[in-house]
């Protein structure tokens, strides 16, 4: 009886081991709160608006929260002794800690001892990251995630910000990123390589081409959106349609993933129904916002499959007799296809004008206005965290503390970037309006992203 006790023992442990060697990273589910804790690449928002956005419009039932944790320039160290006061407050019970770029270093790799002084950074760097996993341990309430940096693009044509050797430094960084998540049972998402390929393979085509930016090193709003679906895909989530719709004129409905539809009239002239797909269309933006990097959402859409990884909202339709289709939506006309077009299928998410779509626009603009409070309250934590803290004045904000500040503003360009945010933002008066605000857009967002039914008509161009 012993020794059975003792097999059994040890089995469960051999079972527990390979558990959490094998862990992977779930969607997220109702009620989460995922703080995405790094650096200046994360402070911008756009990687994790976008994986909010792609919640918001594909599981509008799912409220979750993402909160923006990042703050330009930050090492491990320095997220490290933040932590406590920056992240926990949030009451997250998901973390996802991403590094490796500004702990790497920059001007070092031009220097004669730059291997050295890269062993020496990746080396501190471990050392710290161990300090902050500790912690992340200790909290039974959260369940951390390791992600890689996004990459340094060291192959573009560019003559700008060039540091030889800085990806083989982040290479380090991210081998014991994996160690440790694989140690922990941590699930581990990577955009280092999978973007630095679509550099490689883009640039042999287009040798200026980067899926960063100009400088290398900060992503525009495509390489935020490359970003996002390659944390969406570690969640199992490529592939999955925003709907599927297959109807047969001549025996009816084959098949509807994702929605429901009730035919009204059929014929090989045409046809009408009603349908409700349970999610909607993810909007593709065409601005840019990151300075000094035009790209936009819509440049990488011909570098990377997102149209095919995560929006398709499919209608196909076969035995309509030869000849051109209206496509009509609630009685407004959206487009006029082939019956060919229709057997091999619409993709209506790439239709812009329709119904659905722009709901789904509502929903971005509403997300893009509480993303940028989100970053006026990211500026404020900038200031106090780089500047107030060294100085024994952290969330001081004073008519001294202002001063102070503003006197470093004069000869320090990164200080002075953020003064316009800080005279209204330490006023708590202030910042409580903007949180209140940020609470108001995402709880408007949750009411008006909702499916609806809607009357889709087939008909016959004459």
């Amino acid at each position: 009886m012993i020794m059975k006790k003792i097999i059994l023992v040890l089995f469960l442990a051999v079972l527990s081991n390979t558990t959490i060697k094998a862990q992977s990273l779930l969607p997220f589910a109702d009620g989460d709160r995922v703080a995405f804790l790094g650096n200046s690449i994360t402070e911008a928002g756009y990687y994790g608006s976008n994986i909010w956005l792609y919640y918001m419009t594909r599981f509008p039932e799912r409220k979750i929260s993402i909160i923006n944790v990042g703050i330009g320039g930050d090492v491990v160290g320095q997220m490290n002794e933040r932590f406590e006061q920056d992240v926990l407050p949030k009451k997250p019970n998901i973390v996802v800690l991403t590094f490796g770029m500004n702990d790497s270093g920059y001007s070092e790799f031009n220097e004669t001892n730059a291997d050295e002084t890269a062993k020496q950074r990746v080396a501190k760097s471990q050392q710290n990251f161990v300090l902050l996993a500790d912690k992340l341990k200790a909290q039974s309430k959260i369940k951390p995630v390791m992600m890689s940096s996004s990459p340094y693009d060291e192959t573009m044509e560019n003559k700008n910000n060039y540091f030889k050797g800085k990806s083989k430094a982040m290479e380090q960084v991210i081998a014991f990123q994996q160690e440790a998540a694989k140690k922990n049972g941590w699930a581990y998402v990577d955009l280092f390589h999978p973007m630095t390929e679509i550099n490689v393979r883009e640039q042999k085509k287009k040798p200026d081409f980067t899926i960063t930016g100009p400088d290398r090193i900060h992503p525009g709003r495509g390489g935020h959106l490359v970003m996002a679906a390659l944390f969406l895909k570690s969640q199992g989530l490529s592939g999955k349609p925003v709907a599927s719709v297959h109807i047969d004129t001549k025996n009816g409905l084959v098949e509807a993933e994702n929605a429901k539809v009730n035919i009204k009239k059929k014929s090989e002239q045409g046809l009408s129904f009603n349908y409700f797909a349970s999610a909607l269309p993810f909007p593709i933006d065409s601005v840019n916002g990151v300075w000094e990097n035009p790209q936009t959402q819509a440049d990488v859409l011909a570098v990377y499959p997102f149209i095919m990884e995560f929006n398709q909202e499919n209608l196909k339709v076969e035995n309509l007799e030869n000849g051109n289709y209206d496509l009509m939506i609630d009685g407004k006309k959206i487009r006029t296809f082939s019956a060919d077009a229709f057997v091999k299928g619409i993709n209506m998410a790439l239709l812009s004008n329709t119904p659905q779509y722009q709901q789904a626009v509502s929903i971005m603009y509403l997300n893009d206005l509480r993303l940028e409070l989100e970053k006026k309250i990211r500026e404020y934590y900038w200031l106090h965290f780089n500047y107030f803290k060294a100085q024994n004045m952290l969330f001081d904000d004073s008519q001294q503390a202002f001063d102070k500040v503003a006197e470093k503003a004069k000869t320090d360009w990164f200080v002075r970037s953020k003064m316009g945010t800080y005279q209204t933002a330490r006023f708590p008066e202030v910042r409580a309006m903007w949180e209140d605000n940020i609470k108001q857009l995402t709880e408007r967002i949750y009411q008006i992203n909702k499916p609806k039914s809607h009357l889709v008509e087939i008909v016959q161009v004459k």
